[in-house]
């Protein structure tokens, strides 16, 4: 197992994107219940604030760095390199390998239209690829009776990969609470859909290099996501610099283990 990296409130798993990628499609191939957590600031402030999320997040098969404020604090914290495994990186790169292997895919999340438009794209980029199903459910609490229907339709279509687009808290809570029922690795993969069914833009190559990715979306959505940034970045910022204070008190840098 990847050793863990603590990132104020989240212990982060280190390893590379290519480790990531072929853990996943071994557990895919042997229908392992399991689900995957791509933490970003956003996430690590959320599991801070909230002990409950914490633990469905540090309860996952894998929690890896997405986001290069995450990743910059590995290195800061522990002089760790990690490479960054963003959902909207990984949704193609899993793609890809699951056409070559043969590993069905099921889509679970977003809206009817982002599900059409997607499955159009995926057709044309992997034109091997069995998407096994999809389902769009209701922007409202399911009642258990829904949630079962679904699991149900997700086990029937013989899916080996779950991706499941909710967004975060919500999606990693599905996640935590429903992946030992389903016969398939669950990869909580955000926003990742409508800009893979080409319905959103994301920021230019060199935008993400620089991890400005926060600054595009806040350019093309500043009411909703200025208080978002306000609140969560600030907070993290200034819990990192705590972090660091106690380990130049300390000397020394630590790092958790399974």
């Amino acid at each position: 197992m990847p050793e863990k990296l603590r990132i104020v409130s989240l212990s982060i798993d280190h390893l590379s994107f290519r480790e990531c990628l072929d853990t996943v499609i071994g557990w895919a191939k042997e229908r392992m219940p399991s689900y995957v957590c791509f933490a970003n600031v956003h996430m690590i402030i959320e599991a801070h604030r909230s002990a409950p999320f914490l633990e469905q997040v540090d309860r996952a098969s894998l929690v890896v760095a997405d986001g290069k404020p995450v990743t910059a604090a590995c290195y800061s914290l522990y002089r760790k390199k990690q490479e960054r495994i963003s959902g909207m990186d990984f949704m193609p790169a899993v793609m890809g390998a699951a056409e070559k292997e043969d590993l069905p895919v099921f889509l679970y999340g977003s809206t009817p239209e982002v599900l059409d438009r997607l499955a159009t794209e995926i057709a044309r980029r992997y034109p091997a690829l069995r998407v096994a199903g999809m389902i769009s459910p209701p922007f409202r609490p399911l009642s258990p009776g829904e949630t079962d229907t679904h699991l149900e339709a997700i086990n029937q279509s013989g899916a080996q990969l779950l991706l499941v687009s909710l967004g975060c808290p919500k999606q990693e809570r599905w996640m935590a609470v429903n992946h030992q029922k389903i016969r398939a690795v669950c990869m909580g993969v955000g926003g990742a859909f409508p800009v893979m069914a080409g319905l959103q833009l994301r920021a230019p190559k060199w935008m993400q290099n620089w991890g400005l990715e926060w600054l595009y979306r806040l350019i093309l959505e500043p009411r909703r996501m200025f208080p978002r940034y306000l609140k969560t970045n600030s907070l993290f910022i200034y819990l990192m610099g705590i972090e660091r204070l106690k380990q130049k008190r300390k000397g020394s840098f630590t790092i958790k283990t399974k």
